[in-house]
Protein backbone atom coordinates (compact mmCIF):
# COMPACT_ATOMS: atom_id res chain seq x y z
CA UNK A 1 0.00 0.00 0.00
CA UNK A 2 1.80 3.79 -0.95
CA UNK A 3 1.57 6.16 1.85
CA UNK A 4 1.11 9.79 1.97
CA UNK A 5 5.00 10.28 1.93
CA UNK A 6 5.33 7.98 -1.38
CA UNK A 7 2.70 9.58 -3.18
CA UNK A 8 4.62 13.23 -2.58
CA UNK A 9 7.21 11.05 -4.18
CA UNK A 10 5.31 10.18 -6.84
CA UNK A 11 4.38 13.33 -8.27
CA UNK A 12 8.17 14.91 -8.70
CA UNK A 13 8.40 10.88 -10.67
CA UNK A 14 5.52 11.30 -12.44
CA UNK A 15 6.75 14.49 -13.83
CA UNK A 16 10.44 13.35 -14.73
CA UNK A 17 8.63 10.23 -16.27
CA UNK A 18 6.30 12.08 -18.67
CA UNK A 19 9.00 14.18 -19.98
CA UNK A 20 11.35 11.46 -20.23
CA UNK A 21 8.72 9.09 -22.12
CA UNK A 22 8.19 12.45 -24.72
CA UNK A 23 11.65 12.63 -25.22
CA UNK A 24 11.88 8.54 -25.94
CA UNK A 25 8.68 9.12 -28.35
CA UNK A 26 11.21 12.30 -30.10
CA UNK A 27 13.85 9.90 -30.33
CA UNK A 28 11.26 6.49 -31.67
CA UNK A 29 10.22 9.46 -34.20
CA UNK A 30 13.78 9.84 -35.51
CA UNK A 31 14.01 6.37 -36.98
CA UNK A 32 10.23 6.04 -37.87
CA UNK A 33 9.77 5.57 -41.73
CA UNK A 34 13.64 5.87 -42.49
CA UNK A 35 15.62 3.15 -44.79
CA UNK A 36 17.63 0.92 -43.78
CA UNK A 37 16.41 0.29 -40.08
CA UNK A 38 18.26 -2.41 -38.26
CA UNK A 39 15.90 -5.02 -37.35
CA UNK A 40 16.62 -8.50 -35.00
CA UNK A 41 14.54 -11.31 -34.31
CA UNK A 42 13.89 -12.37 -31.19
CA UNK A 43 11.84 -15.38 -30.33
CA UNK A 44 10.55 -16.03 -34.30
CA UNK A 45 10.08 -14.13 -37.13
CA UNK A 46 6.90 -12.27 -35.03
CA UNK A 47 8.86 -11.30 -32.52
CA UNK A 48 11.48 -8.40 -33.70
CA UNK A 49 13.92 -5.59 -31.74
CA UNK A 50 14.51 -2.55 -33.96
CA UNK A 51 17.63 0.43 -33.46
CA UNK A 52 14.69 2.19 -32.23
CA UNK A 53 13.83 0.19 -29.35
CA UNK A 54 17.18 -0.13 -28.22
CA UNK A 55 17.78 3.62 -28.51
CA UNK A 56 14.33 4.63 -26.44
CA UNK A 57 15.53 2.40 -24.16
CA UNK A 58 18.83 3.58 -23.60
CA UNK A 59 17.67 7.17 -23.00
CA UNK A 60 14.89 5.75 -20.62
CA UNK A 61 17.67 4.02 -18.56
CA UNK A 62 19.95 6.40 -18.20
CA UNK A 63 17.76 8.90 -16.99
CA UNK A 64 16.48 6.73 -14.52
CA UNK A 65 19.88 5.52 -13.03
CA UNK A 66 20.73 8.91 -13.19
CA UNK A 67 18.05 10.44 -11.16
CA UNK A 68 16.48 7.39 -9.64
CA UNK A 69 19.53 5.20 -8.59
CA UNK A 70 17.19 3.33 -5.96
CA UNK A 71 14.84 1.95 -7.92
CA UNK A 72 14.78 -1.25 -9.62
CA UNK A 73 13.82 -1.33 -13.60
CA UNK A 74 11.94 -4.35 -15.33
CA UNK A 75 12.35 -3.24 -19.41
CA UNK A 76 11.67 -5.75 -22.47
CA UNK A 77 15.49 -5.62 -24.00
CA UNK A 78 17.61 -5.23 -21.01
CA UNK A 79 15.43 -7.24 -18.43
CA UNK A 80 15.54 -6.15 -14.48
CA UNK A 81 18.12 -4.34 -13.08
CA UNK A 82 17.37 -5.02 -8.90
CA UNK A 83 18.27 -1.82 -6.67
CA UNK A 84 17.18 -1.36 -2.76
CA UNK A 85 14.45 1.07 -3.08
CA UNK A 86 10.84 0.31 -3.15
CA UNK A 87 10.17 1.79 -6.63
CA UNK A 88 10.29 -0.19 -10.06
CA UNK A 89 9.79 1.00 -12.91
CA UNK A 90 8.33 -1.07 -15.99
CA UNK A 91 9.31 -0.04 -19.55
CA UNK A 92 8.56 -0.84 -22.80
CA UNK A 93 10.98 1.26 -25.08
CA UNK A 94 8.63 0.74 -28.12
CA UNK A 95 5.24 -1.24 -28.19
CA UNK A 96 3.92 -2.03 -31.04
CA UNK A 97 7.12 -2.67 -33.15
CA UNK A 98 6.01 -4.68 -36.15
CA UNK A 99 3.57 -1.60 -36.93
CA UNK A 100 6.82 0.48 -36.81
CA UNK A 101 8.61 -1.62 -38.48
CA UNK A 102 5.96 -1.14 -40.80
CA UNK A 103 5.85 2.04 -41.13
CA UNK A 104 2.46 1.77 -39.05
CA UNK A 105 1.61 4.62 -36.90
CA UNK A 106 0.13 3.09 -33.78
CA UNK A 107 2.65 2.42 -31.62
CA UNK A 108 4.20 4.15 -28.23
CA UNK A 109 6.41 4.20 -25.40
CA UNK A 110 5.05 2.91 -21.81
CA UNK A 111 6.01 3.14 -18.62
CA UNK A 112 4.86 1.96 -15.97
CA UNK A 113 5.67 2.86 -11.87
CA UNK A 114 4.68 0.29 -9.16
CA UNK A 115 5.46 1.02 -5.56
CA UNK A 116 6.33 -2.39 -3.38
CA UNK A 117 5.10 -3.93 -5.97
CA UNK A 118 1.71 -2.67 -6.54
CA UNK A 119 1.16 -0.33 -10.16
CA UNK A 120 0.60 2.98 -9.24
CA UNK A 121 1.28 5.05 -12.24
CA UNK A 122 0.88 4.73 -15.92
CA UNK A 123 2.64 6.52 -18.58
CA UNK A 124 1.90 5.94 -22.32
CA UNK A 125 3.07 8.13 -25.33
CA UNK A 126 1.75 7.80 -29.14
CA UNK A 127 4.43 10.18 -30.49
CA UNK A 128 3.30 9.87 -34.05
CA UNK A 129 -0.67 10.37 -32.86
CA UNK A 130 0.89 13.05 -30.21
CA UNK A 131 -1.51 11.73 -27.60
CA UNK A 132 0.33 11.09 -24.14
CA UNK A 133 -1.95 9.46 -21.35
CA UNK A 134 -1.14 9.33 -17.71
CA UNK A 135 -2.45 8.51 -14.79
CA UNK A 136 -2.05 7.93 -10.80
CA UNK A 137 -3.57 5.31 -8.57
CA UNK A 138 -6.61 7.49 -7.01
CA UNK A 139 -6.50 10.12 -9.42
CA UNK A 140 -8.03 9.62 -12.96
CA UNK A 141 -6.77 9.32 -16.17
CA UNK A 142 -5.68 11.87 -18.63
CA UNK A 143 -4.90 12.41 -22.47
CA UNK A 144 -2.74 15.69 -23.25
CA UNK A 145 -3.74 16.46 -19.47
CA UNK A 146 -7.52 16.50 -20.18
CA UNK A 147 -9.64 13.63 -17.96
CA UNK A 148 -10.80 10.33 -19.93
CA UNK A 149 -12.63 8.21 -18.83
CA UNK A 150 -13.86 4.50 -20.37
CA UNK A 151 -16.85 4.21 -22.62
CA UNK A 152 -20.54 4.43 -21.16
CA UNK A 153 -22.23 1.77 -23.00
CA UNK A 154 -24.32 -1.07 -21.92
CA UNK A 155 -24.58 -3.35 -25.11
CA UNK A 156 -22.22 -5.70 -26.27
CA UNK A 157 -23.58 -5.75 -29.90
CA UNK A 158 -22.65 -1.61 -30.23
CA UNK A 159 -19.09 -2.67 -28.90
CA UNK A 160 -15.79 -1.73 -30.63
CA UNK A 161 -13.24 -4.05 -28.95
CA UNK A 162 -9.70 -5.46 -29.95
CA UNK A 163 -7.25 -7.72 -29.34
CA UNK A 164 -4.01 -9.69 -30.32
CA UNK A 165 -2.08 -13.01 -30.86
CA UNK A 166 0.54 -14.36 -29.11
CA UNK A 167 4.17 -14.22 -30.79
CA UNK A 168 4.17 -18.29 -30.32
CA UNK A 169 0.73 -19.25 -32.05
CA UNK A 170 2.90 -20.69 -34.92
CA UNK A 171 3.32 -23.79 -32.46
CA UNK A 172 0.89 -23.15 -29.09
CA UNK A 173 -2.71 -24.26 -30.32
CA UNK A 174 -3.43 -21.70 -27.33
CA UNK A 175 -3.87 -18.94 -30.07
CA UNK A 176 -6.85 -16.98 -29.26
CA UNK A 177 -8.59 -18.07 -32.46
CA UNK A 178 -11.44 -19.89 -30.51
CA UNK A 179 -12.28 -16.55 -28.35
CA UNK A 180 -12.17 -14.59 -32.07
CA UNK A 181 -14.88 -16.84 -33.29
CA UNK A 182 -16.88 -16.45 -30.47
CA UNK A 183 -16.62 -12.31 -30.25
CA UNK A 184 -16.31 -11.30 -33.56
CA UNK A 185 -20.04 -12.18 -33.90
CA UNK A 186 -21.42 -10.16 -30.95
CA UNK A 187 -20.12 -7.16 -31.63
CA UNK A 188 -20.19 -4.00 -33.67
CA UNK A 189 -16.52 -4.17 -34.71
CA UNK A 190 -13.25 -5.93 -34.01
CA UNK A 191 -9.48 -4.66 -34.59
CA UNK A 192 -6.09 -5.90 -33.95
CA UNK A 193 -3.91 -2.45 -33.69
CA UNK A 194 -1.09 -4.01 -32.40
CA UNK A 195 0.00 -2.23 -29.44
CA UNK A 196 -1.58 -4.02 -26.25
CA UNK A 197 -0.34 -0.75 -24.03
CA UNK A 198 -2.16 1.86 -26.46
CA UNK A 199 -5.09 -0.57 -26.35
CA UNK A 200 -5.69 -0.30 -22.57
CA UNK A 201 -5.24 3.16 -22.73
CA UNK A 202 -7.99 3.62 -25.34
CA UNK A 203 -10.11 1.35 -23.10
CA UNK A 204 -9.28 3.72 -20.66
CA UNK A 205 -10.17 6.63 -22.66
CA UNK A 206 -13.42 5.07 -23.84
CA UNK A 207 -11.91 5.02 -27.70
CA UNK A 208 -12.72 1.37 -27.15
CA UNK A 209 -14.97 -0.92 -25.22
CA UNK A 210 -12.51 -3.21 -24.30
CA UNK A 211 -9.55 -5.69 -24.97
CA UNK A 212 -8.07 -8.68 -24.16
CA UNK A 213 -5.14 -10.68 -25.03
CA UNK A 214 -2.86 -13.71 -24.40
CA UNK A 215 0.48 -14.20 -23.17
CA UNK A 216 1.65 -10.41 -22.45
CA UNK A 217 4.69 -9.97 -20.88
CA UNK A 218 4.38 -7.47 -17.96
CA UNK A 219 5.83 -4.13 -19.75
CA UNK A 220 3.20 -4.73 -22.42
CA UNK A 221 0.50 -3.97 -19.37
CA UNK A 222 1.94 -2.31 -16.69
CA UNK A 223 0.75 1.29 -17.57
CA UNK A 224 -2.10 0.44 -19.39
CA UNK A 225 -3.75 -1.31 -16.47
CA UNK A 226 -3.41 2.24 -14.32
CA UNK A 227 -4.47 3.92 -17.38
CA UNK A 228 -7.90 1.62 -17.95
CA UNK A 229 -8.67 1.16 -14.30
CA UNK A 230 -8.30 5.26 -13.39
CA UNK A 231 -10.97 5.80 -16.36
CA UNK A 232 -13.33 2.96 -14.70
CA UNK A 233 -12.09 0.20 -16.69
CA UNK A 234 -12.52 -3.22 -15.20
CA UNK A 235 -9.57 -5.73 -15.43
CA UNK A 236 -9.31 -9.76 -14.90
CA UNK A 237 -7.08 -11.89 -15.41
CA UNK A 238 -8.47 -14.75 -18.07
CA UNK A 239 -5.09 -17.46 -18.12
CA UNK A 240 -2.86 -18.99 -15.44
CA UNK A 241 0.69 -20.11 -17.05
CA UNK A 242 0.50 -18.07 -20.17
CA UNK A 243 1.89 -15.15 -19.05
CA UNK A 244 -0.22 -11.50 -18.82
CA UNK A 245 -3.21 -12.94 -20.00
CA UNK A 246 -5.91 -9.65 -19.36
CA UNK A 247 -9.56 -8.84 -20.01
CA UNK A 248 -10.17 -4.95 -19.86
CA UNK A 249 -13.66 -3.80 -20.71
CA UNK A 250 -15.99 -0.72 -19.52
CA UNK A 251 -18.05 -2.15 -17.10
CA UNK A 252 -21.39 -1.98 -18.94
CA UNK A 253 -19.99 -4.59 -21.79
CA UNK A 254 -17.56 -6.41 -19.20
CA UNK A 255 -19.90 -9.53 -17.72
CA UNK A 256 -21.11 -9.65 -21.59
CA UNK A 257 -17.03 -9.98 -23.43
CA UNK A 258 -16.00 -11.77 -20.57
CA UNK A 259 -18.81 -14.56 -20.66
CA UNK A 260 -17.16 -15.41 -24.35
CA UNK A 261 -13.41 -14.84 -23.76
CA UNK A 262 -12.06 -18.76 -21.86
Amino acid sequence: MIDSKAFEELDSIMLDAMTWTREAGAVLMSYFRKPGLETHTKLNEADIVTAADKASEALLLSHIREYYPSHSVLSEESGESSAPGKWRWVIDPLDGTTNFRSGLPAFCVSVGIEYEGEGVAGIIYAPYLNELFHACKGGGAFLNGEPVHCSSNTHLDRAVVSTGFPVDRATNHDDNTDNLLRVLPKVRGLRRLGTAALELAYVGAGFLDGHWELALHKWDVAAGLVIATEGGAISKSIRSGRGESVLTAAPGVFDALSALIK
